[in-house]
């Protein structure tokens, strides 16, 4: 019976000592070598005092990173995966949620994180990475730990712009990871290329089966995602065999011809989600390597990561939706209409061990999204209500439909309109603002009033949200349009544009 996920690093670094883990194009950990530096970051925390606590972990994605998770997990606290991509004004509201006593770093990271992180205790990883084990103090707060302690928080966009920090128990991430490789059929020789940044939960699919099989992991540049070709020979390098990636990054390899260049030669399984594979798009990879398995994967962080999956087994008409599929062991699906009563088109709302714990120190939207469960009324039974609309196909199959509110699925990204708002409104001279989606063309345009010129703003936003963030175009207006009832009128500014 496992208890926290450090379990597969002692079972995996005990088989498999000296096999590489985890590794990038500078460096490379064995299994023995992450659990030890664990241990090591581990009795540092546990020598500061800092136990069954947050831990920001604010570093550089290198496998490094992954061993200061293990080390916060070791001293029995739960990790917070911070990017040094991350845009300084979303680090900084994180904190101001998380307020953490400590914080790992490391060289590229440690003035920012000083700069950001209020009175925490600032560690440089490179410097605490090989302390002397204290295996006393370390097996003697394990003996305490269990497995509905939190192992991770996972920071998603907020509608208010605030950040929700979504925290997750081991009980949680090990049934997940559980029920992930017996779907997958991973193995030891599987060959992992990470493309998701470390404070996406689809990190997950690669971080932990990795540690529990004893698999690799590849840390792919972010910067080859611009260049396609190079990007599948860097697949082709090292033999990567397994992509468990958002669909825009598969498609981009498939929309500017790269399969028609190079094949990714050793690939075997093809994991996609983050938002709807394009019909067109999904062909040209099946016609391109005809025997690799492709999956459809869904699944909120609210519910731990992925908790349904599809594995492609027919052809799709142009307009067809690839299905959602069917759920993990130990997760119940169903769909509620507005009247909360089964339907075959509803919001996705879930039930089982995948629901998380709730948004950290933030019970007001905690109550919102994890509620009792309206076909139970004799014990006390939460669910997570995802927001996600879906229906039943003529087979039967769960299909997505859309969004039920301004929560989008943007280049695999999931993001609150509202947090590009409140971003834009706190720029100097911008009075008010309002971003549109418009699902059609795949692009988020934004109408604002104020002083700042439209290139001038755009350029600013660049600099200020994450890529997947910014707006395609920016309108200024003299004054936003209002419905009768004082609000922004999105639906007619989102109408605008269409006509555009």
């Amino acid at each position: 019976m496992r208890r926290t996920v450090l379990d597969y690093l002692d079972n995996t670094a005990s088989r498999l000592p000296d096999k590489v883990s985890f590794r990038d194009e500078k460096t490379a950990l064995t299994f023995a070598e992450l659990r030890s530096q664990a241990m090591s970051g581990g009795t540092v925390l546990l020598n500061e005092g800092i136990v069954r606590e947050p831990v920001a972990v604010y570093m550089s994605k290198t496998p490094g990173q992954i061993a200061a998770f293990m080390s916060a997990l070791e001293a029995g606290c739960f990790y917070v995966p911070i990017d040094d991509e991350m845009p300084q004004m979303r680090i900084r509201l994180i904190f101001e949620n998380l307020q953490p006593r400590a914080v790992i770093c490391d060289e590229s990271t440690k003035a920012n994180a000083e700069q950001l992180a209020g009175d925490a205790k600032i560690f440089v990883w490179d410097e605490i990475k090989d302390t002397t084990h204290d295996e006393v103090k370390l097996n003697d707060l394990r003996a305490t730990m269990i497995d509905t302690d939190p192992c991770y928080i996972m920071y998603t966009s907020g509608s208010t712009g605030i950040p929700k920090g979504v925290a997750v128990c081991h009980r949680s991430l090990i049934d997940y990871i559980e029920s992930f490789c017996d779907v997958m059929k991973f193995d030891e020789e599987t060959v992992f290329g990470s493309q998701t940044p470390f404070y996406f939960d689809a990190s997950l699919k690669d971080i932990y089966p990795t540690i529990k099989l004893g698999c690799e992991t590849v840390i792919v540049p972010h910067t080859l995602f611009m260049f396609p070709i190079k990007l599948v020979e860097f697949l082709n390098e090292y033999k990567i065999n397994t992509l468990c990636w958002v669909v825009s990054a598969l498609t981009m390899i498939s929309a500017f011809g790269a399969l028609d260049e190079v094949l990714p030669k050793y690939l075997k399984i093809v994991g996609f989600g983050g938002e709807v594979f394009p019909i067109k798009q999904y062909r040209k990879w099946k016609k391109a390597l005809p025997d690799v398995r492709y999956i459809n994967l869904y699944g909120p962080t609210e519910t731990t990561g992925v908790s349904m999956y599809y594995e492609v087994d027919r052809d799709f008409e142009d307009d067809d939706v690839i299905p959602l599929g069917k759920a993990f062991e130990n997760v119940d699906i169903f769909l509620l209409d507005e009247n909360n009563k089964l339907a075959d088109e509803g919001e996705i709302c879930m039930r089982g061990t995948c629901v998380t714990l709730g948004y950290y120190q933030d019970p007001e939207r905690t109550s919102q999204a994890f509620v009792q469960n309206p076909l139970n009324d004799r014990y006390p039974e939460l669910i997570y209500r995802t927001g996600d609309i879906a229906r039943r196909n003529d087979r039967g199959e769960l299909v997505f439909v859309s969004r039920k509110d301004f929560q989008i699925k943007h280049m695999g990204h999931r993001v609150e309109l509202g947090e590009i708002e409140a971003d834009v409104n706190s720029i100097k001279g911008v009075r008010n603002s309002c971003a549109v989606y418009l699902k059609k063309k795949d692009r988020i345009e934004l109408y604002y009033e104020g002083r700042p010129e439209e290139k001038e703003l755009l350029s600013y936003l660049k600099e200020k949200l994450p890529r997947y963030m910014v707006p395609t175009k920016v309108h200024k207006l003299d004054r936003l349009p209002l419905t009768p009832n004082g609000k922004t009128d999105r639906k007619g500014l989102t109408a605008l544009s269409e006509g555009k």
